[in-house]
């Protein structure tokens, strides 16, 4: 019955934290429709970001103890994500407009730490929560960039959810000194090394919980 209920709660808690994670993240690729504050939110998306990631894949991956799960729960995030953004491209949006946070490098980088570690949790929270916080920010700037004239773009089609007394009049520069990936990845460096320690910690209390 206890490993029934054990892999039963176990399914459940994957789907919980994988909907969630999702979720909360789901507008984290709107950084373009901040037009004047494209940099900031970016920024702040990337800190976000790191840790849905972080949090959730680390809690799964130590719960089955097998490297690769944190790549597959990067890849549930993404099609998630993409089936959200859906909504986008049914608005009129074009194509090269819809900008998707990029989860999977930073999770093979993950389950890269857990694996070449030989299943070391310290380390785990320690090099991956490294890797993670400081590549994220990098790929979802390749990202970014890679979206056709995001400016014009953005004024041709303002955010359908802004008031027209708050869409974007005039573009301002300067914001965190021009570099949101150094400021993202400063952060996310420090930052997601806690967001790992605790997935693992969530993990410890979810066996104890079901062990009662």
């Amino acid at each position: 019955l206890m490993v029934w209920l054990r892999r039963c709660t176990h399914y459940l808690f994957i789907v919980v934290v994988a909907v969630n994670s999702t979720l909360l993240t789901i507008n984290a690729g709107d950084y373009i429709f901040y037009t004047d504050w494209a940099w900031t939110s970016f920024t702040v998306f990337s800190i976000s970001q790191t840790l849905m990631l972080a949090v959730g894949a680390t809690y799964y991956l130590t719960f089955t103890g097998v490297p690769g799960t944190v790549t597959y729960y990067g890849l549930i995030m993404t099609v998630y994500t993409w089936v959200a953004k859906g909504a986008w491209f049914a608005l009129g949006y074009p194509y090269d407009f819809i900008v998707t946070p990029i989860w999977l490098p930073s999770a093979m980088l993950l389950d890269l730490a857990y694996w070449a570690t030989k299943r070391n949790k310290h380390s785990l929270i320690l090099f991956g929560g490294v890797l993670v916080g400081m590549s994220l920010p990098l790929f979802n700037m390749v990202n970014l960039i890679t979206v056709a004239d995001p400016l014009e773009t953005a004024f041709k089609y303002p955010r359908p959810t802004l008031p027209p007394y708050m869409t974007p009049i005039e573009p301002q520069v300067g914001k965190f000194y021009n570099s949101p990936v150094a400021l993202g990845a400063g952060a996310g460096a420090v930052l997601s090394v806690t967001f790992t320690a605790l997935g693992c910690k969530l993990n410890t209390w979810t066996y104890r919980w079901m062990a009662a």
